[in-house]
């Protein structure tokens, strides 16, 4: 099972959101890091079919991802997932089974089995918009997954959702990606640290990186600090705004910084480990120094 993306692009006018875009996609799950405008959503709507490439060609198991067979493979969480709120948890997904065109009897098995998978089995006759924002994403898994599909594609999937929330949904998609492939694009870094076997960069249409979270983070070794300094030493560097500030921590008379630089940022900074957070902040910050 592999899903390769050969060449992709696709332009818009004079703006091209997605350029020259090679990729090689097996079992397991990939996470998709960029800012806002980097190409990510025209990624996965190309992906799903929404999109045509404007070069380039995309295909799964040698199929072209605009034939309906690849379309019978596929599930997609967008991130703006619509719902009938009037509707209750099940007859929703039984409402969409049919439209997926399964038969009554398997959508009324999956409806119930799929509830379970996402814990709202004890809701499923609740209408949806009693829901919360994490009630409400899950429901989104289960009708991406009622076709069992063999690509997974979530855009956004945790934005809004507490903490407590964010952790069971993490889990769930780790999960999925053991027998299919899970392509899922965030903002919360966090989500893709945990359970991303593979993460991709993407900035300004185009892949910067790709590689385990481990590979990934080796781009900043030696290149994230911290440093205990008075006030307004401190203000200085954060006024300056020569390089990513992480955080601000005040620590009784002086002010813990971390940060990001390529040279040390003064004599008592320490070389600490970085984190997918750090490496967000060093390629995606405008005040990156790159």
């Amino acid at each position: 099972m592999e899903l390769i993306l050969d060449k992709v692009s696709r332009q818009y006018g004079t703006k091209m959101a997605c350029s020259n875009i090679c990729l090689r996609l097996t079992p397991g799950v990939y996470g998709l890091l960029g800012a806002n405008g980097a190409g990510k959503t025209t990624l996965m709507r190309m992906i799903c079919g929404v999109l045509k490439p404007t070069s380039g060609t995309i295909t799964f198991n040698q199929a072209d991802v605009h034939s309906e067979a690849y379309r019978d493979r596929l599930g997609y969480l967008p991130q703006d997932f619509g719902y009938y709120p009037e509707f209750t948890a099940q007859n929703f997904l039984l409402y969409l089974a049919s439209l997926k065109g399964l038969s009554r009897t398997t959508a009324k098995k999956k409806t119930l089995e799929l509830l379970s998978v996402v814990s709202l089995e004890k809701e499923a006759k609740r209408k949806i918009k009693t829901f919360s924002g994490g009630m409400k994403q899950r429901l989104g898994i289960a009708q991406a997954m009622l076709n069992n599909p063999s690509i997974l594609v979530l855009d956004e999937p945790t934005a809004g959702l507490d903490p407590k929330e964010r952790v069971r949904f993490r889990n769930l998609i780790s999960r999925l990606g053991r027998e299919r492939i899970v392509l899922l694009s965030t903002h919360i870094v966090s989500d893709v640290e945990y359970i991303a076997d593979t993460i991709f960069l993407m900035k300004d249409g185009k892949l910067l990186h790709q590689g385990s979270p481990q590979k990934i983070l080796q781009l900043l070794e030696g290149k994230v600090w911290e440093c205990l300094l008075p006030p307004a030493y401190a203000e200085k560097l954060c006024t300056e705004k020569s390089f990513p500030i992480v955080n601000i921590r005040q620590e009784e008379e002086n002010v813990l910084l971390r940060l990001v630089s390529s040279q040390k940022p003064s004599e008592d900074a320490m070389a600490v480990t970085a984190t997918l957070e750090d490496l967000y902040l060093y390629y995606f910050s405008e005040e990156a120094s790159l």
